[in-house]
């Protein structure tokens, strides 16, 4: 499985030790940046990795930024993305199983880095329940224009 990853400058240090956390888990990252903590704009860094997932470059994508919030918003911008702001592992269970999330964002400044590996575990080893959750999807995806 590839993952895209990304971040903004709050959220910079928790995406560096994330990165590290996914290939220990043996997955092969693809980074998006930012390559530092200097000043940067969320929804940029969100596009890249929406598009990496909605393209199949990357299966998934792992965005941070201070609370994850305007990360999960910009990228479900993305036609196709189903982005979760997720604070706790069995949030991010339910995201994939019932909702199908391709995205999962993060927050680098109120949740520990223990707890974010935990979320980004949970969310690319649980996989989407399909069955009376897979019509609800559908009319999610139909709200696209």
């Amino acid at each position: 499985m590839k993952v895209s990853i990304a971040s903004d400058h709050a959220g910079f240090e928790e995406k560096e030790l994330l990165k590290s956390y996914i290939e220990g888990l043996g997955y092969e990252v693809i980074d998006q940046g930012p390559d530092s903590d200097g000043r940067v704009d969320y929804p940029d860094f969100a596009k890249l990795v929406a598009d990496d997932v909605v393209s199949g470059v990357a299966d998934r994508g792992v965005l941070v930024c201070g609370t994850g919030i305007g990360m999960a918003i910009a990228a479900n911008k993305v036609d196709g993305i189903r982005a979760a702001n997720v604070t706790t592992p069995e949030f991010a269970a339910l995201a994939r199983e019932h909702n199908d999330a391709n995205i999962v964002t993060v927050s680098g400044r109120f949740v520990t880095d223990e707890v974010n590996r935990a979320i980004v575990k949970t969310f690319l080893e649980t996989e989407f329940a399909g069955g009376r959750h897979a019509g609800r999807v559908e009319k999610i995806m139909a709200l696209e224009p």
